[in-house]
């Protein structure tokens, strides 16, 4: 029963282990900020479990046609956050490689090409991409959990030491909090940044000539601040 989820951490080569930590830095990194740590690590575990079973269900039908490739790797849990960020993303269209397509078809855009990826299995990432998608849509409505229980995993053990270790970035399951964090970076401490300051310095002194003709002086100054 432990390998429904300790597949995602078997990589044969060193290959599949960079894509691997690539993926787990940009998907999943990603995902984090938007959900919290807590939720992020508990997502992970039920999306490899889903995808795991899925995949058990499907190898048997598959395999009778092809040969199917074993689960393996964190591919799969990276396709579910891909799925879910996409079904609940606002935006319709975005930019892949230049080329602007629906966001609907990312995942499954990126999923022929993680088809090229050494010792990849095409099946586990369709079943992991499947489970993202089902839970956007809102069908695994049972793996979610409310902010409020988030928020109060926040301050057990072990997420209370995590926020402890330095060099770490903790994400925190309140919406309000993340929010807050956010707005910190964006509106930047009072001199934070250099500024340069300005001023209009006073105008020369007039010759004497031009003191006694002020109808002239004043002419001359409309002219000079006309438009243009």
């Amino acid at each position: 029963v432990h390998r429904l989820v300790t597949y995602i951490f078997v990589y044969e080569d060193l290959i599949s282990l960079t894509c691997g930590a690539i993926i787990i830095w940009y998907f999943a990194g990603s995902f984090e900020k938007n959900v919290g740590t807590v939720k992020h690590c508990f997502l992970t575990v039920m999306f490899a479990v889903v995808s795991a079973l899925l995949y058990l269900l499907l190898e048997t039908v598959v395999s009778k046609v092809s040969e199917v490739e074993d689960a393996k790797g964190f591919m799969p849990v990276a396709f579910a956050t891909l799925g879910v960020s996409t079904t609940r993303s606002r935006m319709k269209r975005t930019l892949v490689f230049g080329i602007r397509v629906p966001v609907v078809l990312v995942p499954w855009f990126m999923l022929c090409i993680a088809w090229f990826i050494p010792h990849s299995s095409l099946l586990s990432n369709l079943c992991g991409l499947l489970a993202g998608e089902a839970y956007g849509l809102g069908y695994c409505f049972c793996l979610d959990f409310p902010e409020s229980v988030s928020s109060k995993l926040d301050r057990v053990f072990p997420f209370r030491l995590l926020k402890r270790i330095p060099g770490l970035k903790y994400i925190p399951g309140s919406l309000a909090e993340r929010r807050a964090s956010e707005s910190c970076k964006i509106n930047p401490a009072p001199g934070a940044y250099p500024t340069q300051s300005y001023y209009c310095s006073s105008p020369p002194a007039l010759p004497a000539s031009q003191m006694q003709h002020p109808n002239a002086q004043s002419q001359g100054f409309q002219h000079s601040c006309a438009p243009g």
